[in-house]
């Protein structure tokens, strides 16, 4: 059986061809969703697996820090041009151990790159502020400087581009990384940091672990981690914010979505039907930016986005991760596929109308695959608990709303504040409601609002749960601490009143 294993500095075990031996560790098994076979395994690591990775990150990271900005910028250009070089074989490994299309599996990594790109500014990004003459011959200025190590915990729906949302912006700063990527899909994480390592980083400052809950709580207390970023489901994210800020560390955790269409109605609803066939059911819904619930306005506009939105449902293809013409391919696991399905009776039981049911699908010849067709519900309304939670799947739900202030007060009240997209001809309604909605990323006419790797991505509410977002000069801020430094050069013509001032708190006026 296939073994993919730490990639950790100086670590003996090594990746491939080794047999688990029984008794020695624990091993998870690493499914082809589109067979429902096992293709792999990955050792689930262990306090002292992340105390090697640890101490070869403590032993890099003083020399990487002092390396200049535009050296590492450098290594950083070198990393892009690997990925762009292999992205067939990052693509196919993807989809492989997720189950994505393969030109969904390319855009991960793609938008992954996106924030790589970003980083190769980094000196640029690193200039301080500096005041000359703050005071009678003082000056004034401040650095950027790197926290040390950093920690990264990445969920199984974008095994790429997460993982270099992150160790982008904390290795480009200065600091080393560990990565623990999900246990259902590792192999691009390790491949990265292998690849990072080509690139001209230094032994230990890019390093993958692989685990589950023992290696997050090893990550959790370890006294050298400085810093951790997270992305998963709401109630982790809030579990690992917690433990993680009372031991002492800097913690960003993103959580779940229930992301918001509205569709006001002078809306162009074939427009609208073709965003929302690929943000509801791309990627088989895996994603915490997907658009899950569409809102029209009024019964007129629910009643006409209904009749349009059937047929284009039923005309998704899902078909395997190779099939070109698919477009989306099987979910994660078996147990995800249960339970999407058993959200699906829940809406059902709860009296919402079940429109099309994609329960019961199978692929010819692959029917142990973990596949779903898509579902829509109508009428669902605001105190069912599958409108309230996140389904994670290939499911579009329609909450109408009698009005605009409806229309904003839904996704404003509602636990989750990721994202939410309005589609409309109207500037002035356009620009009430991203003012006024209570959601952290506002698309207008724009169905996955992820902000372009410059800006910065975060939630609100039960979506995120720190002070600080990913990537761009959030990310920076995050994964950096700033120090002023007040500097006076004497000329050595001091005299007694200035001694005697040297008691008063000092004034710059």
């Amino acid at each position: 059986m296939r073994i993919i294993d730490h990639h950790i500095a100086g670590y003996s075990g090594g990746a491939g061809g080794r047999t688990p031996v029984a008794g020695q560790a624990r091993f998870g098994d690493i499914f082809d969703p589109n067979t429902g076979e096992v293709q792999a395994q990955v050792p689930l690591g262990t306090k002292a697996d992340l105390d090697v990775a640890v101490a070869a990150a403590l032993k890099a990271q003083p020399g990487w820090a002092a390396t200049n900005p535009q050296r590492r910028a450098r290594v950083m250009f070198e990393f892009k041009r690997l990925v762009e070089a292999n992205m067939d074989e990052l693509a196919h490994m993807l989809s492989s151990e997720h189950g994505k299309v393969i030109a969904d599996s390319k855009g991960d990594v793609q938008r992954g790159l996106e924030v790589i790109e970003f980083c190769c500014g980094i000196p640029h990004i690193l200039k301080g502020e500096f005041t000359q003459g703050a005071g009678p011959g003082i000056d004034v200025y401040s650095m950027r400087q790197p926290l040390g190590i950093g920690a990264g915990i990445t969920p199984f729906n974008f095994p790429a581009m997460i993982p270099m949302w992150m160790f982008g912006v904390a290795i480009a700063t200065g600091n080393a990384f560990i990565l623990k990527p999900s246990e259902r899909d590792p192999s691009v994480p390790r491949r990265l940091s292998e690849l990072m390592t080509e690139a001209g980083a230094p032994e230990g400052i890019l390093q993958c672990v692989q685990g589950d809950k023992e290696m997050v709580d090893a990550i959790l207390d370890h006294p050298a981690i400085a810093a951790i970023s997270f992305v998963g489901s709401s109630d982790i994210a809030h579990y690992v914010y917690k433990r993680g800020v009372e031991n002492g560390k800097r913690v960003q955790a993103m959580g779940g979505a229930k992301n918001h269409g509205i569709v006001m109605p002078d809306a162009d609803l074939d427009q609208v039907v073709a965003d929302l066939s690929g943000a509801a059911f791309g990627s088989a819904g895996e994603r915490c930016m997907a658009l899950p619930v569409v809102v029209p306005v009024g019964d007129k506009t629910a009643n006409a986005l209904r009749e349009k939105l059937i047929p284009a449902i039923d005309a998704l293809r899902v078909g395997v991760s190779t099939d070109n013409d698919a477009h989306y391919g099987p979910v994660v696991s078996a147990q995800h596929r249960e339970r999407i399905e058993k959200w699906i009776q829940t809406g059902v039981d709860e009296g919402a109308e079940l429109v099309v049911d994609g329960r019961g699908f199978e692929l010819q010849g692959h029917e142990k695959g973990f596949f779903i067709g898509p579902s829509l519900f109508d009428h669902v309304t605001p105190d069912m608990s599958a409108y309230k939670e996140e389904i994670f799947g290939p499911v579009l739900q329609i909450v109408r709303a009698h009005d605009f202030e409806e229309a904003v007060r839904l996704p404003s009240d509602h636990q989750y504040g990721n994202g939410v997209a309005i589609f409309t001809r109207n500037g002035h309604a356009a620009r009430e409601f991203a003012a006024r909605v209570n959601v952290g990323m506002v698309g207008i006419n724009v169905p996955i609002p992820v902000p372009v790797a410059y800006h910065t991505f975060g939630g609100w509410k039960r979506s995120a749960f720190g002070d600080t977002n990913q990537h761009g000069m959030e990310g920076v801020k995050f994964w950096t601490k700033v120090k002023t430094v007040t500097q006076r050069w004497p000329d050595g013509s001091a005299g007694v009143d200035d001694a005697a001032n040297a008691f008063v708190i000092p004034t710059m006026g």
